[in-house]
C-alpha cells in the first residue's frame, strides 16, 4: 500500500502519531491499517472456511447443511461489515477531497 503522505504508520515506527485536537494513540494500540487489514483477514478466512463447507457437502464428504448455511451467513456478514466500513471511509475521503485549502 502506497503512503505519499506518510499518514499511515506502522506499528513498528515508534512513537505515537498525533490525532485531531493534539490527542494522541495510547502506547501499544494497534494502529487503524492494523486493525483494517487484520478484520480483512478474517473476512477472507470465513469465506474460504464457507466455500470449503459448500465444497465438502457437494462433494459428500459433509452432511449437516445447517452448519454450511451458518459458514455462509458467517462469511456474508463479515463482508457486509467489511463493505461499510470501506464505504464510510471513501465518504469520509470524499468529504476530505472537498475541503477548500
Amino acid at each position: 500500500m502506497s503512503d505519499p503522505l506518510g499518514l499511515i504508520r506502522s506499528a513498528t515506527s515508534g512513537g505515537s502519531s498525533p490525532l485531531a485536537g493534539g490527542a494522541r494513540l495510547a502506547p501499544g494500540a494497534p494502529s487503524f491499517k492494523d486493525v483494517l487489514l487484520q478484520n480483512i483477514d478474517e473476512v477472507n478466512k470465513l469465506q474460504q472456511d464457507a466455500t470449503r463447507a459448500v465444497e465438502d457437502l457437494q462433494a459428500g464428504r459433509r452432511n449437516d447443511v445447517e452448519g454450511v448455511m451458518l459458514a455462509t451467513a458467517k462469511a456474508d456478514t463479515a463482508f457486509k461489515a467489511l463493505q461499510a466500513v470501506r464505504n464510510r471511509v471513501m465518504e469520509a475521503y470524499d468529504e476530505i477531497k472537498q475541503i477548500r485549502v
